[in-house]
């Protein structure tokens, strides 16, 4: 299984001739949704959710799934005839991948920000996607964690906490699109610092084995 981080929170997972990706959003590029057989959605905001982009790759790939909670499915408009909707405590497969559903919400922003649900994908029990949240799955051992370094809703010290609870052997970085080089340097060196896990940032379209 190959492993490629795009712009921001979009993950590629490719094995064999299957294609699964995890939440193309504004900020990620359209490449990661060539030849596409499944997508999860871990929630509604733009960031993690580009509607156009979604419905013109699956234009492309008439037979993709889309798996996603009830919420946003009820906001794809045309495209809700390919979504599955899917919930904390599920699992499922998609294009051949087995695919675990943690999590329920999304981090709070702000009390007067409302709260969206959010769901956190481990795939093939190895690689862990939280969404935006630092829902900690019980009893897994997981041996890849994309870990959020950079939003609204959090502080490094929670992203490095979250590493410890997780503990996997190795740490990516998630969501790391709104800071700029010398933010992205400082992150990068606390969380490789603290964390407790061989932590790294791939640029956008690296690939590793997972």
């Amino acid at each position: 299984m190959r492993l490629t981080k795009f712009s921001h929170s979009c993950v590629r997972l490719v094995r064999d001739d299957a294609v699964l990706v995890i939440d193309p959003g504004g900020f990620s590029e359209r490449a990661s949704l060539d030849g596409v057989d499944a997508v999860l959605i871990t929630h509604e905001h733009a960031d993690h959710l580009d509607v156009d982009k979604l419905a013109d790759a699956l234009d492309k790939r008439p037979l993709a799934q889309v798996y996603a909670h009830s919420e946003v499915a009820a906001k794809l408009g045309a495209l809700n005839g390919v979504v599955q909707t899917v919930n904390a405590g599920d699992r499922f497969q998609a294009a051949g991948f087995d695919v675990q559903v943690y999590g329920g919400w999304h981090a709070v922003i702000h009390q007067d920000v409302p709260v969206v649900p959010n769901l956190g994908f481990l795939v093939e029990g190895s690689v862990y996607h939280p969404g935006d949240s630092f829902d900690v799955p019980p009893d897994v051992e997981i041996d890849t964690l994309f870990v959020p370094i950079s939003a609204p809703w959090l502080k490094v010290s929670e992203a490095i906490d979250f590493v410890r609870a997780v503990a996997p052997r190795r740490a990516y970085a998630l969501h790391d699109s709104l800071a700029n080089d010398n933010g992205l340097g400082l992150l990068d060196r606390l969380m490789g610092q603290f964390s407790g896990a061989d932590y790294s940032r791939l640029v956008p379209g690296e690939t590793v084995d997972a």
